[in-house]
């Protein structure tokens, strides 16, 4: 045995055979899988392998964390199976050389004291650093990469609960979507689906193709040079923000099964299925597009292989900024449905994803078509329903929507879903006593869908309308989970950083040359407002937003989001020409320029404007002389014949008519002063 000893050492030592007996076999064998085990040791205890390189490469693979909460790691499928397995990583990785080094920095990962590092913080970096060859790799590393890479994820999931218990506003390089036509002018039960004056009910997406301001006039056309928006612009909370990555419930989807993609032919054809997904992986989207492209003429009748076009196309369509191409992605979902022997679960992903780019191009309706389709096929799905429920509110079909919802609710009356959704409609018909318990078991539900800011204010609001004390309770959650600016100031599209205070001087807001304007032509100004009250002529429309508790409050509005009213300055054509020389107002595509009239006995109920990028000024015109009054937050002040009083609308706001005759103000919203001209000019309309 001390030879034997002597023999191991010294052969390890200076690297001299001996003979080559059965045992000095035995002996070398053994020697290098020593060195094997003690080499992988070494690895992890003198931190021989940068594992931040190893995250910051996988977040180069666009590692979604909300996908996972969502149980969605099918975005990483690259052998078309369905959903993230070992082919996949393997794709990822790029060589399998770097599996060694995923399940060192893993192991590294899980011993270590110092907490994972945070998606977020990771800055992109280059590939890992190459491992020198490790000798035999384990038969079995097919599945020790595969528990390695669950094991990482893991540990990021868990390093990014104990940084917030809510995640905050999202921030990312697109501005919120601009609302089409058929939104903007719906009007239902005496609240439209979008309204100037109060929060805005979009689709909730957590991808979209940013849209140039042309899409105001037609919501279907995406500018070829798009100019990149505001990167303090705020995003709408994703859906889940609310959710806990320990939540047992969470747990269970993320376990679910894996949707089935292939029927029986695209098994046969799986291997060039595989290499055209893999171009698309890995961002080669013209060649995907071409590689599937020469599928679908080899095999028309491969659901996987259309499915695959109409990926590529997609993603084509959003690296060009092409409707045109999206268009054709659109239709390619819609062959892949109908195609003979198609996989339930590739259907419903299919079909899903056109209702979802229909509605991003503006098609509601068709939109809407697609998710009857849906919940035709699959009755037993509420989540369709749910979609559903969602598509007739965006075509302002309120009607319809209640009635989705009341059947959801039938079946699965604790679907959190459905009763936000379900308050928001009975809020929108003014049945606020009746729409409070819906939205608040809703929100309490914690269910994905219901932590949006439109909930929270919509809640807040029906309470202060019955006189429930615990409104502000709710405005302060919805501040805490990063909904609201502050428990005034509650408007949801915003950008950060802006200076925030509810009543502001005139040289303060640097508007000095338009105060001096307004103030010095106030009589024409309001010459011209008189005139037009001649109710004979119409002009003068009735506040239709349902912001009044009682009384009467009419508008005649001159310019809305930048758009000149012609008809209507030919009723005020001095006081539109006044306006012309100050584009700071006149272009301001997220405010009115409008008369307002309110008559004794009016009490408007308190409200936030939809954003923080304007200030409001109100001019005088016809002033009782008591009885009229309006508070901004916390202070309340009158107006002043000739004078203008300054706020930012998106803080709580509230107006009293006590007076013995009417109100007459002229109302001009100007841009925040601190945004830039490019933000002002990239800004969507509202």
């Amino acid at each position: 045995m001390a030879d034997d000893k002597e023999t191991k050492h010294g052969g390890h030592k200076n690297g001299k055979k001996g003979g080559l007996s059965g045992s000095s076999f035995f002996t070398w064998f053994m020697v290098i899988a020593l060195l094997g085990v003690w080499t992988s040791v070494a690895v992890v205890w003198f931190d021989l392998v940068d594992y931040e390189e190893v995250l910051a490469k996988a977040k180069d693979f666009r590692y979604n964390l909300s996908e996972v909460l969502q149980g969605k790691l099918g975005v990483y499928d690259a052998d078309g199976d369905g959903d993230f397995d070992m082919d996949d990583a393997k794709v990822l990785l790029e060589e399998k050389s770097l599996t060694l080094c995923i399940r060192n920095a893993g192991l590294k990962e899980s011993s270590s004291s110092e907490p994972a590092v945070p998606w977020e913080e990771l800055e992109p970096r280059g590939a890992p650093r190459e491992q020198a060859p490790s000798g035999a790799e384990p038969q079995d590393i097919e599945e020790d990469v595969k528990e390695q890479i669950q094991s990482l994820f893991h540990e990021t999931l868990h390093t990014e609960h104990e940084t917030e218990d809510s995640y905050q506003v999202e921030e990312t390089d697109s501005s919120e979507p601009v609302a089409d036509e058929e939104r903007l002018h719906h009007v239902a039960d005496d609240v439209t689906y979008q309204v100037f004056d109060e929060q805005v009910y979009e689709p909730l997406e957590n991808e979209r193709i940013e849209i140039s301001d042309n899409a105001v006039e037609d919501s279907n056309i995406i500018s070829e040079e798009v100019t990149a928006p505001p990167a303090e612009e705020q995003q709408e909370v994703p859906p889940e923000t609310n959710r806990k990555a320990d939540d047992p419930e969470q747990k269970e989807k993320v376990k679910k099964k894996k949707p089935k993609l292939l029927n029986k032919f695209d098994k046969t054809i799986k291997a060039e299925l595989d290499a055209a997904e893999k171009l698309r992986k890995r961002g080669k989207i013209e060649e995907a597009v071409n590689a599937f492209e020469e599928l679908v003429r080899k095999y028309p009748h491969s659901p996987r292989a259309r499915y695959g076009k109409a990926q590529s196309e997609d993603d084509l369509a959003e690296k060009r900024r092409s409707n045109e191409v999206l268009r054709g992605a659109i239709e390619t979902y819609q062959q892949v449905a109908s195609l003979p022997d198609v996989p339930a679960d590739l259907v419903k992903l299919s079909l899903k994803r056109r209702s979802e780019r229909q509605q991003f191009l503006g098609h509601m309706r068709g939109s809407l078509m697609t998710l009857k389709r849906l919940v035709q096929l699959f009755p037993n799905d509420t989540s369709l329903k749910n979609d559903l429920g969602v598509g007739y509110l965006l075509i302002g079909d309120n009607d319809n929507a209640k009635k989705v919802y009341e059947e959801v609710l039938n079946v699965t009356p604790n679907d959190g879903f459905a009763k936000v959704h379900y308050g928001f409609i009975l809020k929108a018909q003014n049945k606020i006593a009746e729409s409070i318990p819906y939205l608040k078991e809703g929100i309490e539900s914690g269910q994905p869908g219901t932590d949006d800011g439109r909930f929270y204010f919509h809640l807040g609001d029906a309470m202060q309308r019955v006189g429930d004390k615990e409104a502000y309770k709710w405005y302060e959650l919805g501040h805490k989970r990063g909904h609201f600016a502050s428990v005034w100031q509650r408007s949801l599209y915003n950008v950060k950083g802006l200076k925030a205070q509810p009543w502001w001087t005139t040289k303060e807001t640097g508007y000095t040359e338009l105060v001096k304007s307004l103030e010095r032509n106030w009589k024409l100004i309001r010459d011209e407002g008189l005139a037009v009250m001649d109710t004979a002529r119409g002009l003068f429309l009735p506040e239709d937003e349902n912001l009044r508790e009682k009384g009467d409050w009419s508008q005649f509005t001159l310019w809305q989001q930048g758009r000149k009213n012609e008809n209507a300055c030919k009723g005020a054509p001095k006081t539109c020409a006044l306006l012309e020389k100050f584009p700071e107002t006149t272009g301001c595509r997220r405010g009115q320029i409008k008369y307002s009239v309110m008559h004794p006995g009016t009490h408007v109920w308190p409200h936030t404007g939809p954003t923080n990028c304007r200030l409001r000024m109100h001019l005088g015109l016809v002033i009782p002389k008591e009885g009229c009054k309006i508070r901004c937050a916390g202070e309340t002040k009158t107006w002043e014949e000739g004078k203008v009083l300054i706020f930012d609308d998106s803080f709580e706001h509230e107006v009293w008519q006590d007076a013995s005759s009417f109100r007459l103000i002229f109302i001009v919203d100007v841009w925040h002063p601190e945004l830039t001209p490019q933000q002002r000019h990239s800004l969507p309309a509202i």
